[in-house]
């Protein structure tokens, strides 16, 4: 098809993508609407209760990178921003691979990695699975399980131990674990309440993705008071693109 030429610097005449599911990607929503940008926020569909969002959404998948061209085609899109979690690899491949054919503007809004600090004792894996394999060589203890309900059957192999699982969304069917107390809440976590969960359902070790960000970060912070240790899963690798962290400097870009 012919490329998608775009008028750069004029709000008026773009129509933005953002792909969310994101505290950042909300940000950048607020600011959109703001200044009066046509745009369409995309959820992917894998959290039921998505909060209230101040430009149009959409929910549900493209069906792969063909179906996102389609899409980006068929919506006169200008430019897209994937502000979709650090984990959603598959999308953010899509994304690359779509915008790059069609030569759609794209950029990334992402959270900086956490970063391990002194009194952390962090054990890096590159998947959970990983995880999961490295647990399989612990007697049985009690295991904080935060890594979302998607890739919760993956720890079926490590039964012997208890796993406290925080989920936005009570997981769907029954749980694959044996052993398991589930706690649904959606986050800005404080430090004290997640101090609070990890002595009284006596937690001793932390099992996570390095997603980043302030909203989620009160696990570590429990974590280094009670010198628990942690098992901590690397980001996947995404392809390259230009990158911003914070709301205000995706709006610069779409004005230069």
């Amino acid at each position: 098809p012919t490329p998608i030429i775009v008028s750069q610097g004029f709000f008026m005449s773009q129509n933005l993508l953002i792909l969310g599911g994101t505290s950042e990607a909300t940000q950048l929503s607020k600011l959109i609407a703001l200044a009066k940008i046509k745009a369409t926020l995309s959820f992917a569909g894998r959290v039921e209760r998505t909060k209230p969002q101040p430009i149009p959404k959409r929910v549900g998948g493209f069906g792969g990178a063909e179906g996102l061209r389609d899409y980006l085609i068929n919506n006169n899109i200008t430019h897209v921003i994937d502000a979709t979690h650090p984990f959603a690899e598959q999308i953010s491949w899509n994304t690359f691979k779509a915008c790059s054919e069609l030569r759609i503007p794209f950029a990334a809004l992402t959270r900086p990695p956490w970063l391990e600090e002194p009194g952390d004792n962090w054990k890096y894996v590159d998947s959970v699975k990983q995880a999961a394999d490295a647990l399989t060589n612990y007697a049985p203890t009690t295991v904080f399980l935060a890594i979302g309900r998607i890739q919760v059957s993956e720890f079926e192999i490590a039964q012997q131990h208890k796993y406290i699982l925080r989920l936005v969304d009570p997981y769907e069917g029954i749980l694959p674990l044996k052993i398991t107390h589930t706690i649904i809440s959606r986050g800005p976590f404080e430090v004290d309440d997640d101090i609070k969960l990890m002595v009284d359902n006596k937690v001793n070790i932390i099992i996570c993705k390095n997603s980043g960000g302030a909203g989620a970060v009160s696990k570590l912070l429990a974590g280094r008071r009670l010198k628990l240790p942690v098992i901590m899963v690397n980001r996947p690798k995404l392809p390259k693109r230009k990158t911003f962290h914070a709301a205000a400097e995706i709006m610069d870009w779409l004005e230069h």
